[in-house]
């Protein structure tokens, strides 16, 4: 496991939860002012916020262990349950929020303070801008699903608490119900978001093959290497931070075993320096043995 990406990854975690508590403590004490169930939303999506950060640090934690003996291919699918825990926790936010939302319409009220929940929201608007740049930064460099998914939820929060706020400023000008319409509208905003990041965290568990440019990548090193006639059974897969990748590579009938172990071992070594921390199996096919109907990958 790359040290640089275990420290980058936990301190994205850390740092949401930190951003998660702050945001809290300073909505609960606003929305007990205003009433806005346009910042109750944003209230409890930040309790939520918190809720999913620390799990998502806790199952990080484990998927950041080495490999062992009931564990060979090591513990990275954890980080795909991160993000799916992850998903879960912002479908309950946005199911919340829709009702509240629509109760509030069917039963307008008035709004206590609301100039008080502007300036909450802007501050979250700020705070949470950080930490999105942070984690899209982290993201960049080490590829992590579940900082990922935790970024799209921040994302979220972004846009939920400009349009709190926005809600919140029509309010003031005499548009009550504005505050239940942009509840419901975040709400199912967020669901989509929700609906993603399941979905993304469900193809890393079932092993989908890694994006095509990569795949792209990985047949042109193959077949760069002096000596490889073609290549066949291209499989991949990404558990964590760890790229998977097995094929079967075309050689000469006529090379020595040594020189065939050579040639692998020449890819193999290139895969992993475009690819760090790859888990590379390559198999050495003589080309006579090659059934025609595999079609090869050039």
């Amino acid at each position: 496991m790359n040290r640089q990406y275990a420290v980058l990854v936990k301190r994205a975690a850390l740092s949401a939860m930190l951003v998660a508590s702050i945001l809290l403590i300073v909505k609960v004490l606003v929305w007990w002012q205003t009433g806005s169930v346009a910042l109750l939303a944003s209230l409890v999506d930040s309790l939520l916020d918190l809720a999913a950060s620390l799990s998502s640090f806790l199952i990080l934690s484990y998927s950041l262990q080495p490999a062992d003996e009931e564990h060979s291919f090591g513990h990275g699918k954890a980080e795909s349950l991160a993000a799916l825990v992850q998903s879960t926790f912002i479908t309950g936010s946005a199911l919340f929020l829709v009702l509240s939302g629509f109760e509030r319409f069917f039963h307008p009220q008035d709004l206590v303070s609301p100039e008080l929940g502007i300036w909450v929201s802007l501050f979250a608007i700020l705070l949470t801008g950080v930490l999105v740049c942070y984690q899209k930064w982290v993201v960049k460099q080490t590829g992590s699903l579940a900082i990922k998914a935790d970024s799209l939820h921040y994302q979220s929060d972004l846009l939920m608490n400009s349009t709190v706020m926005l809600a919140l400023i029509l309010s003031s000008l005499g548009w009550p119900i504005a505050d239940a319409v942009f509840g419901i509208a975040i709400g199912f905003y967020i669901l989509y978001g929700a609906a993603r990041i399941g979905y993304e965290a469900i193809q890393s568990l079932l092993d989908h093959q890694l994006p095509q440019q990569e795949l792209q990548r990985i047949r042109a090193i193959a077949l760069s290497v002096e000596q490889v006639a073609g290549m066949h059974q291209l499989r991949t897969r990404m558990s964590g931070a760890t790229r998977f990748i097995q094929m079967h590579l075309e050689l000469d009938d006529d090379l020595l075993l040594i020189e065939a172990h050579s040639i692998a071992d020449r890819v193999e070594e290139l895969l992993i320096g475009e690819f760090p921390g790859s888990d590379v199996l390559i198999h050495q096919d003589p080309k006579s043995v090659v059934p025609p109907s595999v079609a090869k990958e050039l």
